[in-house]
């Protein structure tokens, strides 16, 4: 049987949601810098016995609350996702253990099968978003077609999208014709046949 990547892709609002990174290490700096660049206005909590520098920095720069402490439970009070980050094995399985037993999201670095979400390559030009997953097999790859994605996607598709919004806003009908007067209007969009063997 072929092997396929059988992962859900969601976006989250992450300023709705209450997140914690356990480490204040390099590993945590690269988690909150993926965070950030994608969402920056998400609410962070880390905690950590230290902080390097750099991520020191980018918590003041985002409003991340640092709680200078080694990992407890209690810090998982209130949280929907956890990244575990440190250099400490046996923290990030407890870390993983206990948000398993309290239903929340977790994902432990550098580690898939202690991974309930990976952390994607994404590509971002205003509205439009494009999450690039490997399966957890290979994150180089993902940032080539992160890099790939980011070269040949128009700069201005934005202001495709919100003039496509402002046309869907002037339809009329139902919900099926409006969906058939939109693919009629964008089936430009997509190269022909005849278009791509030209």
């Amino acid at each position: 049987m072929k092997e396929r990547n059988n992962l859900y892709p969601i976006f989250l609002k992450t300023s709705n949601l209450s997140i914690l990174i356990v480490g204040g290490g390099n590993v945590a700096e690269e988690k909150l810098t993926f965070l950030t660049k994608s969402s920056p206005d998400a609410n962070v909590m880390m905690v950590s016995p230290e902080y390097g520098k750099g991520t020191l920095e980018l918590a003041q720069k985002y409003n991340v609350q640092l709680i200078t402490d080694v990992y407890e439970k209690m810090y998982l009070k209130g949280k929907h996702m956890v990244i575990a980050t440190t250099d400490k094995p046996e923290v990030n399985v407890q870390v993983y253990e206990d948000c398993r037993a309290l239903d929340k999201l977790v994902n432990v670095a550098d580690n898939p099968p202690y991974c309930d979400f990976y952390m994607g390559g994404i590509v971002t030009k205003g509205n439009v978003k494009i999450a690039i997953s490997t399966n957890g097999k290979s994150p180089t790859t993902a940032k080539r077609l992160r890099q790939f994605f980011e070269e040949v996607i128009p700069e201005d598709i934005n202001q495709m999208v919100l003039n496509l919004n402002a046309f869907r806003k002037t339809l009329k009908g139902n919900f099926e014709q409006k969906v058939e007067k939109m693919n009629e209007v964008t089936k430009s969009l997509l190269p022909t046949k005849e278009k791509i063997d030209e």
